[in-house]
């Protein structure tokens, strides 16, 4: 058990914390990926504290009523939130005009706990096997080409966005589907869009299946988990680099000792091989932050990034 003594707490606290269950808001519904991270570390954090972590998911708005209630949240340490690129980094400019919470302002930020590599997949009967035949073919034959995504303010919608931009813009058709990556998924197995960009623990089963095929994945270098499928810098776009992530955060105004104690604790959940593994199965890597302050850098620098995409491209909620 990692006990915090109540010294400099307030006194609402008891002699080490935590004394009860500690909440973790999850902004989505059971079985996405960021529910996954959580049951993943669920046990092992748990263990660690010496108090049952609960995970409750709160799901709409593309992830923003469980963001909003985590920020409103008393901030004791008994309430943390586990966010992803799209609360984190692109709702704030897609929704800028009805959310009630902001990441750099009404969170204290903790630690990054995965990232999952990203994939851009296309039913097979498409007209094109390479991610240059397919920007050849939108450009030869504009209108033409569709794609699916999970919401038209989605992180899978502003990659092909961030495609067609640095293809010197292509005319594609957008096809949104609500209810997160697997409807989108299930339409471009169908055959009902080309394809789309996705994460890639969403759609690694039919892409070893053959029922999808994969253009290219969005990291630095190629995955041991599909060598054969090159990335989108090696396809002509060097400053194409991208993944989805998760990461955890308190509501501001938590202690910094208690964040602390959650960075360490999280930190070394994430290094035990059990839990690593199963990251690993879920074609996703266990990544922590190195501080606090380091994550909440990187969590203002992706939101600079994809919210100036979303502007550029349109993809503002009225």
């Amino acid at each position: 058990m990692v006990g915090l003594s109540a010294a400099g707490l307030s006194a609402a606290h008891a002699a080490v914390y935590p004394e009860r269950p500690v909440r973790l808001i999850v902004p989505f519904a059971p079985g996405g990926a960021t529910d996954l991270a959580a049951r993943i570390m669920q046990p092992h954090l748990s263990a660690a504290v010496g108090q049952q972590l609960v995970v409750e998911n709160r799901t709409g708005a593309a992830g923003n009523v469980g963001m909003e209630a985590a920020a409103r949240a008393a901030p004791d340490g008994y309430t943390f939130f586990l966010g992803n690129v799209g609360t984190l980094a692109v709702n704030p400019t897609v929704f800028m005009r009805t959310l009630r919470a902001r990441p750099t302002e009404d969170f204290a930020a903790i630690s990054l706990v995965s990232e999952t590599p990203d994939a851009l997949v296309v039913h097979p009967s498409a007209p094109f096997s390479s991610v240059r035949e397919l920007v050849a073919y939108a450009r030869t034959n504009p209108g033409k080409t569709n794609y699916g995504s999970p919401g038209a303010g989605s992180l899978n919608r502003l990659e092909m966005e961030l495609l067609r931009e640095l293809a010197g813009g292509l005319e594609m058709v957008h096809v949104p589907y609500p209810g997160g990556a697997g409807p989108a998924v299930m339409a471009a197995v169908a055959g009902d869009v080309h394809g789309l960009f996705v994460t890639l623990s969403s759609a690694v089963s039919q892409i070893q299946a053959g029922r999808l095929k994969a253009l290219a994945v969005t990291t630095a270098t190629r995955l041991p988990t599909l060598p054969e499928v090159p990335t989108m810098v090696e396809s002509g776009y060097p400053d194409f680099i991208a993944s989805s992530w998760q990461g955890i955060l308190g509501p501001a105004g938590t202690p910094t000792e208690i964040v602390h104690l959650w960075h360490k604790v999280v930190g070394q959940v994430l290094q035990i091989p059990d839990v690593k593994h199963r990251f690993a199965l879920a074609a996703t890597e266990a990544v922590a932050s190195r501080t606090p302050d380091e994550f909440a850098s990187f969590i203002a620098g992706e939101g600079k990034r994809w919210g100036a995409l979303a502007q550029r491209a349109g993809a503002v909620a009225e």
